[in-house]
């Protein structure tokens, strides 16, 4: 029988990787760990998009972030505003947001070797930002690098959370999984689903092949008792495909 890799990734992204997983001749089970849900607007929502215009740079974290800011745009701006320079950390995130809104996407530089907020802040163009506006369209929670950064270099930063996270107890045959090992590989690309997953990993699987996005998701996977975790590229489906390839 062969062993299934086991991915955590939510959503449509998560069926995008199942997909391809298959398609490069590999079983996939998926944890079902995570639902991202769509915040209510509030005031300052409906602040922020109606004053969009005023934002010189937008940094977008994620497809479904990509995907509250399009739809918002949608309801507030019938003519997309002009003169925003739009950034993303990864390719997926990039794409949403130009099949959405058609617009072009600063993304970290080849030369990173990762999709990482650490690498997209090693762009020229995100060095000196005296008296420019950055809007980060993100999750709630998660890591403040990206606004300490950006306002440590003068940026006048918003951070509007548009989603939650809800982070799931796995079914009991993916919990058995977990304590036993008993698959190819693990597909992780998020730090909160790394520690939320931990804890139902025992030994067994704690020396099965993890694939991971980032290196600081590899330090972090050390740190929690996972060995030896393989380094992807990016958290698209083919750089953690070529990475499992490597497993």
């Amino acid at each position: 029988m062969t062993l299934p890799v086991l991915i955590t990734r939510p959503g449509d992204r998560g069926r995008v990787l199942a997909e391809a997983l298959r398609q490069a001749g590999y079983p996939v089970d998926t944890l079902d760990v995570m639902q991202l849900q769509a915040l209510p607007e509030d005031a300052a929502m409906r602040q922020a998009w109606l004053d969009i215009d005023h934002y010189h740079k937008i940094v977008v974290v994620s497809p479904f972030a990509a995907g509250c800011l399009s739809e918002a745009l949608d309801r507030y701006w019938p003519q997309l505003p002009v003169g925003i320079d739009y950034y993303c950390v990864g390719q997926a995130t990039a794409a949403a947001l130009h099949d959405r809104l058609g617009v072009r996407v600063h993304l970290p530089p080849a030369t990173a070797g990762e999709d990482t907020s650490e690498a997209l802040l090693r762009l020229a163009s995100l060095q000196t930002l005296a008296h420019q506006r950055v809007l980060i369209v993100a999750g709630e929670g998660g890591r403040a690098l990206l606004a300490d950064t950006l306002a440590a270099r003068g940026a006048q930063v918003t951070r509007l959370a548009v989603y939650r996270r809800c982070l799931l107890t796995p079914p009991n045959t993916m919990q058995a999984h977990l304590a036993t090992g008993d698959y190819r590989a693990l597909v992780v690309t998020s730090g909160e689903l790394l520690e939320h997953l931990a804890k139902w990993c025992q030994p067994a699987a704690l020396n099965q092949p993890l694939i991971v996005s980032s290196h600081r998701l590899a330090t972090l996977a050390e740190r929690l008792g996972f060995h030896s975790p393989i380094v992807a590229s990016g958290a698209t489906p083919p750089a953690l495909i070529a990475a499992l390839a490597r497993a």
